[in-house]
């Protein structure tokens, strides 16, 4: 039963993180490299042969290199350390 919680929570922020990277990969201010990041995270997030805790890591990864990039506008930042913080939630 707890299990089972656990799993719908996860699928719930799995879906919040996927809707704001897609806000992200569709803003037309932001980055062409930026946005295909997002897009690739959402990829990651979306792939069903993994665990939710798998599929976070591989996203944040994504996203942690990208984060370095100086050319990111500030609020595209903030959203992608709000998902990096919705993901790292996620635990197998």
């Amino acid at each position: 039963m707890v299990k089972k919680k656990k799993m719908e929570e996860y699928e719930e922020r799995l879906k919040q993180a996927i809707t704001i990277l897609t806000e992200v990969s569709e803003d037309t201010t932001t980055p062409r490299n930026i946005r295909r990041a997002a897009k690739d995270s959402i990829d990651a997030l979306q792939s069903t042969e993994y665990t939710p805790a798998v599929r976070a890591s591989n996203a944040i990864s994504i996203l942690d290199e990208i984060l370095q990039d100086p050319n990111m506008p500030p609020y595209t930042r903030v959203k992608l350390w709000n998902v990096m913080s919705i993901l790292e939630a996620i635990k197998d």
